[in-house]
């Protein structure tokens, strides 16, 4: 079975220190929070799919979805400002080890020609943001019906400094990135 996420914390210092220089266990990076995100778009129109979209996203986080609104008024796509647009879920502590250890053991290995998760994704501010397709590839919602799919937006939001210092900790703890 794979290592838990919140014990590869504990070695990643005694880990990583060598190539960083790190003297303090402080200096170490952290998850601070993970964001997940779903704009609803089209869907937000029709009677019952942004309900539907949250009580599958809920299922998903075990966490209840706040709705964002639009914030500017768009006459071609018929948005005003202050429109359902989206939903967002923000997690920390034990729920986002919890939806990450899903995310990187179970849901990433189910998503179709997997081959890894991109570098490319990690910013300068060391926060990685990822996207997926298909809501099905998490174990809550995969038998449900396949009708109504949507994608997500993940964020990683973590302490560390700069993008090498976030792909070293985040390799650390599993996030399995492409060679």
């Amino acid at each position: 079975m794979p290592k838990l996420i919140n014990e590869l914390q504990k070695t990643a210092n005694a880990t990583l220190k060598g190539d960083f220089g790190w003297k303090n266990v402080m200096q170490t990076p952290k998850i601070e929070k993970v964001i997940v995100s779903v704009g609803t778009g089209k869907m937000a129109k029709e009677k019952g799919k942004q309900d539907l979209v949250a009580d599958r996203l809920a299922k998903i986080t075990g966490q209840k979805a706040a709705t964002r609104g639009a914030k500017k008024s768009i006459a071609t796509y018929k948005t005003r400002i202050g429109d359902k647009v989206g939903l967002q879920v923000t997690l920390r502590g034990k729920r986002a080890e919890d939806f990450l250890n899903r995310l990187v053991h179970v849901a990433l290995p189910r998503t179709k020609d997997f081959k890894g998760i991109n570098v490319t994704g990690i910013d300068e501010m060391g926060n990685y943001s990822l996207g997926i397709r298909e809501h099905s590839v998490f174990p809550e919602t995969a038998d449900e019906e396949l009708k109504d799919v949507f994608g997500m937006a993940i964020t990683v939001v973590t302490t560390a400094k700069n993008k090498k210092e976030a792909q070293a900790y985040l390799s650390h703890l599993g996030f399995p990135f492409k060679k």
